[in-house]
């Protein structure tokens, strides 16, 4: 029997052609990678914790949890990133397991986590039900006491990118933006084939309400880059010690506040069960 995909076709051939593996060691996905790290270890309550890194890529995090003593298991839909991150478990003197799989159907047992991260899940399933039948598998497999850490693309991410760089002139890409922001529905126009796949974009309102809708207490809303990374000369001044320090205290003061949530690319919900 023929399996049935647990991606389109249109997000594998996204990643078969894009380097997630690379993504996070240059240009802003540095910052992005240090910041999550971040925001994660805010919310690991104790020492060896057990984990669930959903549509956890390669392992780049799984890989740096793991090697501070938590147990931690990886699920992945995508083949190609399953290989990367089944060899970079391999080198580890404890392993995280790697599992290929979807974010509806976790095949781990009931309340047997103390965090459950969903990476990509949320910003990759168009349709509600799909991303609600997510979340409450997150819900089954954590303990009780345990934290959901949900990442979502803001509704308003391509629009700010397109004024930025002029593309919001392009008609297909202006048409994608109005999607986006009146439905949160995220398809690339063929003319910009470089852009993310079929993707949902959030509104921060919704992304709480698909948690909380669930019974799960709504912990904050963080904003993963903020808003610093408009400063126009982001990349130089964030490798300069003092004023890598002016923003990363602006990104800190700003980062639960809803009414600046949209000025960040990507937003992360933490919720308790």
């Amino acid at each position: 029997m023929k399996k049935t995909p647990l991606i389109s076709k249109e997000l594998e051939s996204f990643y078969n052609k894009a380097s997630e593996e690379t993504r996070l060691e240059k240009g802003m996905g540095v910052f992005e990678f240090d910041r999550i790290k971040e925001l994660i270890e805010t919310h690991v309550s104790k020492p060896k914790s057990t984990i669930i890194d959903v549509g956890g890529g390669t392992g780049k995090y799984s890989e740096w949890l793991a090697k501070k003593g938590h147990k931690v298991h990886l699920l992945e839909p995508v083949e190609k990133h399953i290989k990367l991150a089944q060899k970079r478990a391999k080198k580890l003197q404890h392993p995280f397991s790697v599992t290929q799989g979807e974010s509806q159907n976790l095949p781990y047992q009931n309340e047997v986590a103390d965090l459950v991260i969903l990476h990509g899940p949320l910003y990759h399933l168009q349709k509600r039900e799909d991303r609600i039948a997510t979340i409450l598998e997150a819900k089954r497999v954590l303990k009780r006491g345990g934290v959901i850490l949900g990442f979502a693309i803001n509704a308003p991410a391509s629009t700010v990118v397109g004024l930025m760089n002029g593309m919001i002139h392009a008609n297909s890409f202006f048409e994608m933006c109005k999607q986006e922001l009146t439905t949160g529905i995220h398809n690339a126009p063929k003319d910009f084939p470089f852009l993310l796949a079929d993707a949902f974009y959030h509104k921060p309102q919704e992304l709480k309400e698909e948690f909380l809708e669930q019974g799960l207490e709504f912990i904050n809303l963080f904003a993963v880059e903020g808003m610093i990374w408009l400063d126009n000369e982001y990349f130089a001044n964030m490798l300069d010690k003092k004023k890598s320090k002016t923003l990363r205290e602006l990104q800190k003061i700003t980062q639960n506040d809803e009414y600046l949530l949209p000025f960040s690319p990507h937003m992360m919900i933490a919720a308790k069960k």
